[in-house]
């Protein structure tokens, strides 16, 4: 499990580990079974967090809602679509419990006070805030309440919005997390807007992150150089699984590379190089690759060197090419046979 969610809010801390929380969004279909599969899945992927979002329809929705995408005739409105989608306190119990038992932080996006009040008795560590609840001061108000750390996403906001609720949460001392958002389902690769994460972190002086929903590893792997603190990224079990969501989801096998990659990077940046000191390391393969000065013709005593009797041939363990003004007048105390190594014992 990545550090302490807390931790890494409170203080964040450029060079510190990337949570990676792995958004099951509506890809469980409303299904409990899928619902914990999905758990397994990132948990196996190396994953840091799991997260869902509690919907409960008749606090959050109306039936003038319009559809986003109307995917199937299963659902005769998008009402009816959020209330297939719920899970009773005993269902999200269950789910907190697995998440828990294999590693994972347990995160789910509240979109009522009600849903708020559900997930504060699971005890949740952190809040996520959807892009559409930003200027939603009712649920805000009962989150930063709480004292937990916020998680909040920017897809459907402006600067100025952005620049408010940070400023509101942050009166609270609530720690905080905001990350850079497209709400495009899936989001082309022009619209990502990695430029906006540092924009982020030099404005508002916080952790920093990139919720994605362009259904590839790229994005993530990008905003991974960015040194960011919190990467979200849609899952889904398989391309070919039923839902609205799928289509900006990456496989939980492509999880898995997203993950690796991105530790990869991490240790890439944390460790830089020291040119003006040789790497210790390499200097077996200095002896291998580079060239020394070696006879190109037979030498005889007392021939003086010049550049027709050397010829620069590896390995690396006799006088360096460099060297070669030096070599050049200098006179063969004995004879030297061609294609022998040029020695300085052999010169005078």
């Amino acid at each position: 499990m990545a550090g302490n969610i807390q931790t890494w809010l409170d203080t964040p801390d450029i060079d510190a580990a990337c949570t990676i929380i792995a958004e099951v969004a509506q890809n469980h279909d409303g299904s409990l079974g899928m619902a914990h599969a999905h758990i397994d899945a990132a948990a196996n992927a190396g994953a840091n967090a799991i997260k869902f979002q509690t919907h409960i329809a008749d606090e959050e929705s109306t039936p003038a809602e319009p559809w986003r995408t109307k995917f199937s005739t299963q659902d005769d409105s998008r009402m009816d679509y959020w209330r297939r989608m719920e899970f009773s306190e005993s269902q999200w119990v269950e789910l907190k419990q697995h998440a828990d038992k294999v590693g994972l932080h347990f995160l789910s996006s509240p979109f009522s006070n009600k849903a708020v009040e559900l997930l504060d008795r699971l005890d949740i560590p952190a809040w996520k805030i959807a892009s559409g609840e930003i200027t939603n001061t009712f649920l805000l108000d009962r989150v930063i309440e709480t004292n937990k750390p916020v998680i909040l996403s920017t897809g459907l906001s402006t600067i100025d919005e952005i620049s408010s609720t940070v400023n509101y949460i942050k009166q609270s001392n609530n720690p905080l997390a905001l990350l850079q958002c497209t709400s495009q389902y899936p989001c082309s690769p022009e619209r990502i807007g990695v430029n906006v994460i540092n924009e982020f972190r030099k404005s508002f002086n916080c952790a920093v992150g990139l919720s994605d929903h362009s259904g590839t590893i790229y994005s993530g792997l990008v905003a991974a150089a960015q040194k960011i603190q919190v990467l979200e990224v849609h899952i889904t079990l398989s391309r070919e699984m039923f839902g609205p969501d799928v289509i900006a989801s990456i496989t939980t096998q492509e999880l898995k590379s997203l993950v690796e990659g991105i530790r990869y990077i991490e240790t890439v940046i944390n460790h830089p190089v020291d040119k003006s000191n040789p790497d210790v390391e390499a200097m077996p393969l200095r002896d291998i690759f580079m060239k020394s000065l070696y006879a190109a013709t037979d030498i005889e005593a007392g021939e003086q060197l010049n550049q027709r009797h050397l010829i620069a041939k590896k390995p690396g363990t006799g006088i360096p090419i460099n060297e070669l003004k030096q070599v050049l007048g200098m006179k063969a105390k004995n004879s030297i046979k061609k294609n022998s190594m040029i020695q300085l014992s052999d010169l005078e």
